[in-house]
């Protein structure tokens, strides 16, 4: 991975993923709420006048973005403008489409910004590092469950150790230690339930996703990564098909109670029980 840097100071970074479907649909799943918040992280679009001016991001409590919508043009491309990352220069991010032969479509995503030094290189790449792992859970929505209505339930908590080790805790707390692509899963004794066919795996980084048909269609998207030097473990439920809202208020207390239980939250220094 690598920024592309122009004499001009522009700094930028280009992601591309190939996935099933027509332009309009492909379209549907990443430039409409619903769509990305169907395989990335809960989205809104601001509109006026029936046309959309901004996007909204939710990352979790305290980690939501907005962009304005810069260039609006459907099924093919769209354009936005956010704040940068403390202190960087502005970011610009831009949506394309394009159909290729197959019945399929190239998806590209371009980061961007403008600086006369290397400081802000390092959040382009790990940006553009984020990437394929959330194209994976995309294609998996876009070849199994296309237009189907949606519910993300995720979940991400930090925890003590490294990666590694609570790649190693998460996975054994599971049941889905040594799994490879392809073998069937069902959650042991313990667990919420969750069954369906592994996806994909990878180690450094961690990265797991399960195609669910239970508690109900969708995907499981599970990994650990470090933020700001703390270790943070992650599992998303996507949820699919008209029951998707009620599912996902049936068993997000069920995992609370899991994360609770395998990864609470650290005590706070000096903080006696």
């Amino acid at each position: 991975m690598s920024v592309k840097k122009e004499d001009s100071g522009r700094r930028s970074v280009q992601v591309e993923v190939e996935v099933p479907g027509t332009p309009e649909e492909v379209w549907q799943a990443i430039a409409t709420g619903p769509g990305i918040s169907s395989w990335f992280v809960p989205t809104e679009f601001e509109e006026k006048d029936g046309k959309p001016v901004a996007v909204k991001l939710n990352f979790g409590p305290g980690m939501e973005s907005r962009a304005e919508v810069t260039s609006w043009d459907p099924p093919r491309r769209f354009t936005a403008q956010g704040e940068g990352w403390g202190g960087s220069p502005p970011i610009a991010t831009e949506w394309s489409v394009e159909a290729r032969a197959g019945g399929v479509c190239l998806v590209r995503v371009v980061h961007s910004l403008f600086a006369s030094t290397d400081d802000w290189d390092k959040q382009l790449e790990g940006t553009e590092s984020g990437w394929p792992g959330f194209f994976r859970t995309l294609r998996i929505y876009l070849t199994h469950f296309r237009g189907l209505r949606s519910a993300p339930m995720p979940f991400v908590v930090p925890t003590a150790g490294s990666e590694e080790k609570a790649w190693e805790k998460l996975t054994a707390a599971l049941g889905l230690k040594g799994l490879s692509v392809g073998q069937n899963y069902a959650s042991p004794a313990g667990v919420p339930t969750l069954s369906g066919v592994v996806e994909h795996v990878t180690h450094k980084p961690n990265d797991l996703l399960l195609r669910l048909d239970q508690p109900g269609p969708g995907v499981a998207a599970l990994g650990t990564y470090s933020m700001g030097g703390q270790t943070m473990v992650a599992l998303t439920a996507y949820h699919y098909g008209d029951q998707a809202a009620a599912t996902a208020a049936r068993e997000k207390p069920f995992w609370e109670a899991w994360f609770q239980k395998h990864f609470p939250m650290p005590t706070a220094p000096g903080k006696c029980d």
